[in-house]
């Protein structure tokens, strides 16, 4: 038992370390990827009945949108309005999945997230490189 609250610790720490040292870019490329695996569990949750872990993972998934639409500056971001409109509009799927335990409306919001999440990935390595 001392050992798996070693392991524990030790990958806490790391996950703490590399959020702290993480960079604006990959803070949010970590963000939405956070959103692809709440979406992932709560359908695989909903697909075998465990409503109480689906809605955990979708009330998680509301949480990280909510994070994504309080980043966005719209007035200095190109298009800001516009993708604030697509993060209100996946937050509103992952709140219809909840309340309609619904997985069609859960799988459509995983593959706007995925979607987002590749968007936001290949804009990061752009930033990068540049």
């Amino acid at each position: 038992m001392y050992a798996t609250r070693t392991v524990h610790s030790a990958q806490s720490a790391y996950r703490e370390n590399a959020v702290a040292t993480a960079s604006p870019a990959r803070l949010l490329v970590m963000l939405v990827e956070r959103l692809v695996l709440d979406g992932e569990r709560a359908l695989a949750a909903q697909e075998t009945g465990a409503w109480t872990e689906a809605h955990r993972h979708l009330l998680h998934a509301q949480d990280v949108v909510i994070e994504l639409e309080s980043s966005l500056d719209v007035e200095k971001m190109p298009a800001g309005k516009q993708l604030a409109a697509l993060y209100q509009y996946l937050r509103g799927c992952y709140v219809d999945a909840n309340v309609k335990r619904d997985p069609e409306t859960t799988r459509q919001a995983l593959d706007l997230s995925r979607q987002l999440c590749d968007t936001w990935r290949e804009a990061a390595m752009t930033a990068a490189l540049q």
